[in-house]
């Protein structure tokens, strides 16, 4: 065999290991965002699992608020719809942005009550309201470590498959679309601490 012939079949060969590899990587990098973003759905499934606690426990005291109560369970059962539907396999642009929509609308709503609590201090002293309350404020940190954790991942991932050479296989292979960040309309408010206090 000439040595041309060798350098051929091993530049084909070493052509052929690279284009798999870069398969491989794609895989592990969306694998590791689907990932991240389950841990979000872990956290806000158990904040959502709180909220209709926190509204009764609030509504035995604030006989007239009900308006503000029915917002937060209202709000809490569209969050979780739209992730329900996420979960089912629609991790996409759309999904994601109604998520981050649903999420602004309940951190309002949640919001209102603080405010509207403050009136009630005999609520801010129950001792079943102070353990919602810090059950909710961990989980909330919980929610923005997972979400930082998904949009590195996120990152990670659209970065990889915009460079080249792998933007010219990404659709080839199955990846035809950048992942979306899950980002939040108020992104000051999102870094702060929630401010839930009773």
């Amino acid at each position: 065999m000439e040595l041309s012939s060798i350098l051929f079949w091993l530049v084909l060969l070493g052509l052929v290991i690279y284009v798999i590899s870069i398969y491989n990587r794609l895989v592990t990098l969306k694998n590791r965002y689907l990932n991240a973003f389950s841990q979000i759905e872990v956290q806000l499934k158990r904040r959502y699992d709180l909220i209709p606690s926190l509204v009764e426990t609030a509504r035995a005291y604030m006989t007239h608020e009900r308006e503000t109560l029915d917002a937060v369970t209202s709000a809490r059962n569209d969050a979780a719809t739209i992730l329900k539907g996420i979960s089912d396999g629609t991790i996409g642009g759309d999904a994601m942005q109604q998520l981050a929509g649903a999420e602004n609308t309940l951190q309002a709503a949640l919001g209102k009550l603080n405010v509207t609590m403050e009136a009630y201090p005999e609520l801010k002293a129950s001792e079943n309201m102070q353990q919602l309350s810090e059950e909710l404020i961990n989980t909330e940190n919980r929610v923005a470590f997972a979400r930082q954790g998904y949009n590195d991942s996120v990152m990670a991932y659209n970065n990889y498959r915009q460079s080249f050479p792998p933007v010219f296989f990404a659709s080839k292979f199955g990846h035809p679309d950048n992942a979306e960040l899950l980002e939040f309309d108020d992104s000051a408010q999102i870094q702060a601490a929630p401010k839930v206090s009773f």
